[in-house]
Formats: structure tokens, C-alpha cells, sequence
């Protein structure tokens, strides 16, 4: 069986953040979503569970972290092409979303951008050209 992460935020309003979610591809899986969670589907291995902040102080003992004053983790997700990158970053921005809060990466065989949610945690999006990277590995070499 695949391992499945579940990624875990604190959101301020939960409703608004599933929209945000939603929008940019995930799907909800009301089997567990209430009014405190929701848990926004990606893809069968990838899950993110958003969390109101009431719910998310049950589980750690520490404060619940500002995601705009301070950066808690970084997600990357890989993407199947560059115009998936911008396509993702660019519903993200529609959602309400800020676009690209770091410098756009753009290696040739790599291409990456990023975006904030509604709450301001950091979503990377990357396209790597497997077989160009190890053209320009091979030549490093």
C-alpha cells in the first residue's frame, strides 16, 4: 500500500478555505468534513486537512503559528508541465491567493513557482524534465 500524508492547517474560515481549495483542484471528502475539518483531496496519496484553529490547538501544545509573519513549512507538489505550474498558481491567485511570495525558479529543466492561501501558508509547484535534468546532470559530471 502507498504511504499518504495529510497535511495539516489552521485556517481561519474553514468554508472559504475549502472554496480556495477547491478551486485550484482538490475535492472534498465530506466522509471527514464537519464544521471544524475538511479534508481536501488531491490525488489518492495526497491529502490536506484544514483545521479551524479551535480544532488545531487539539493536537499540538504549542501556539498556532502566523503563516504571514512566519513560515512554518513549505509544500511542494510536482506538476506535469510548466503550464501546470502557471495554471495552478494562476487559480490560485483568481481564489484569492497571492502569486509567486518567493522568486519564480526557472532551471531549464526546472521550473517552479509558488503561492500563499487564504491564511498565507506557502504552496510550491515544480515541473522537472526528468530526462533534461539528467542531460545537465551528465554534463556537470
Amino acid at each position: 500500500m502507498a504511504k499518504l500524508i495529510f497535511v495539516n492547517f489552521p485556517v481561519a474560515d474553514l468554508p472559504r478555505s475549502m472554496a480556495f481549495y477547491e478551486a485550484i483542484g482538490a475535492k472534498n471528502n465530506p466522509q471527514f468534513t464537519d464544521d471544524t475539518a475538511a479534508c481536501m483531496v488531491f490525488s489518492e496519496t495526497i491529502h490536506v486537512m484544514l483545521l479551524t484553529h479551535e480544532k488545531f490547538r487539539q493536537f499540538t501544545p504549542r501556539p498556532v503559528a502566523d503563516a504571514r509573519a512566519a513560515t512554518e513549512v513549505l509544500v511542494c507538489l510536482s506538476a506535469d508541465s510548466r503550464n501546470e505550474v502557471d495554471s495552478v498558481v494562476g487559480k490560485a491567485t483568481a481564489a484569492g491567493g497571492k502569486a509567486d511570495p518567493g522568486p519564480k525558479q526557472d532551471f531549464g529543466f526546472m521550473y517552479g513557482r509558488s503561492f500563499e492561501d487564504l491564511d498565507g501558508h506557502i504552496w510550491e509547484l515544480m515541473f522537472m524534465d526528468m530526462e533534461a535534468a539528467q542531460t545537465a546532470m551528465a554534463k556537470e559530471g
